[in-house]
């Protein structure tokens, strides 16, 4: 599921203001860090999947169906992560979140594809992806 729909699902509405949605990103989902949210929230208004309104962010409805068939490719390693161990995602999310203090700023997807070959998984499936620099979000 894409990050934005979590966000809608948890919230039960499409319109969020921006600290709001920085904080289910980051706080209530898990799904990265403040200053990742942040990014991330600047790169779907220049896309289109969110509209300023004034003080108000608002899921574009037209490309709703893009957002969803796209993804995200953390949440695709994510998954390949939780099911390759044998663990639920916050199981994965708190431990990632251990990890990571290792490594600093450091893109949350490269953290968790470290923490994936540390624990012994086969991550070539995902490699190319992330040396395109594809925007996982």
């Amino acid at each position: 599921m894409h990050p934005l729909e979590s966000a809608v699902k948890v919230k039960g509405s499409t319109e969020f203001t921006r600290s709001e949605l920085v904080g289910l990103l980051s706080f209530t989902l898990r799904l990265m860090s403040p200053g990742e949210a942040k990014k991330v929230i600047e790169e779907w208004i220049s896309r289109g999947i969110l509209i300023e309104e004034g003080d108000i962010l608002r899921v574009n409805e037209g490309i709703s169906s893009e957002v969803h068939r796209e993804g995200s490719l953390f949440d695709k390693m994510l998954e390949y992560v939780s099911s390759s161990l044998g663990w639920d995602k916050e199981e994965v999310l708190t431990a990632l979140d251990e990890f990571s203090s290792r490594y600093g700023s450091l893109d949350r997807k490269l953290v968790l594809y470290l923490f994936a070959l540390e624990k012994g998984i086969d991550m070539s499936r995902f490699r190319d992806r992330l040396d395109e620099g594809e925007k996982g979000y």
